[in-house]
């Protein structure tokens, strides 16, 4: 019988050289799993059982990211979310249960950057923990540099602000990327699949997550949400920006003031 080496199994990374993750969850068979993924994948991990104990964890020592279950005692995860998010942008992947999907919109538009269903693989959960960290890690996106203008809109992707006429824009890691990612395509349509890939990273997931981040951020650049004229709704493609927007609605008058070191164009 011919002889056959063992098979060999990848190293673990050593743990804490990837970030420190903390994981919220009152089910003690899913923390267990979830941590001891984590773990092997290179994170250093930290567990909480419910809100008070995660907010208590949350400000003894930040974590990189949070994987955040939505069905805790004491105090759910959407106000753990909201309190942990008054205190610095933060990553947050949620869990939530299978085909609660009025969970998943509202956990997006209370500023998740992920959310993942119950029963879950655990595999695909590190994985949607390297590509969140991924591109929160990101200062300036690889396809481009320098400030981005249009619109009455302002970013400057190095210090990760953003403007509309002269006036700061609270955007969450995913809403940024998303703007950043339009305005270098002005006037282009862009399926949702294509969104997701580029400025997701992903080639599976929920496509309603950009539908949900279109909506938070049309309720923030545009001056009536109902009626958009800079993230336009292509028919049967997708979502089109127009830089070149009539802005005669109500304050356009106003000329965009860039951040600093950035200009108009």
């Amino acid at each position: 019988m011919e002889n056959t080496p063992p098979a060999r199994h990848p190293e673990p990374v050593p743990q804490g050289a990837r970030g420190r993750v903390l994981v919220v969850d009152d089910d003690p068979t899913v923390a267990e799993v979830v941590v001891g993924y984590l773990h092997r994948a290179g994170y250093t991990v930290e567990q909480a059982g419910d809100g008070p104990a995660a907010l208590t964890r949350f400000a003894a020592h930040r974590p990189d990211l949070v994987v955040l279950d939505l069905m805790l005692p004491a105090m759910d995860g959407f106000e753990v979310c909201r309190r942990m998010r008054a205190h610095g942008p933060v990553p947050v992947i949620m869990l939530t249960a299978r085909g609660d999907e009025e969970d998943r919109v509202l956990g997006l538009e209370t500023g998740a950057d992920d959310y993942v269903t119950k029963p879950f693989s655990p595999r695909e959960l590190v994985l949607r923990v390297d590509s969140v960290l991924r591109r929160a890690r990101a200062a300036v996106p690889a396809d481009g540099a320098g400030p981005l203008s249009g619109g009455g809109l302002s970013l400057d992707p190095a210090a990760r602000q953003a403007y509309r006429d002269g006036r700061g824009l609270a955007l969450t890691l995913r809403e940024f990327d998303l703007l950043a990612f339009l305005l270098r395509h002005p006037g282009k349509a862009f399926g949702r699949e294509e969104l997701m890939r580029e400025v997701w990273g992903w080639d599976f997931g929920d496509l309603s997550t950009v539908t949900v981040h279109i909506r938070r951020l049309r309720g923030k650049v545009e001056t009536d949400p109902a009626r958009p004229r800079l993230i336009r709704t292509v028919w049967g493609v997708g979502y089109r920006l127009d830089a070149e927007a009539d802005r005669t609605e109500e304050g356009a008058a106003t000329a965009p003031v860039p951040p600093a070191g950035g200009r108009s164009r």
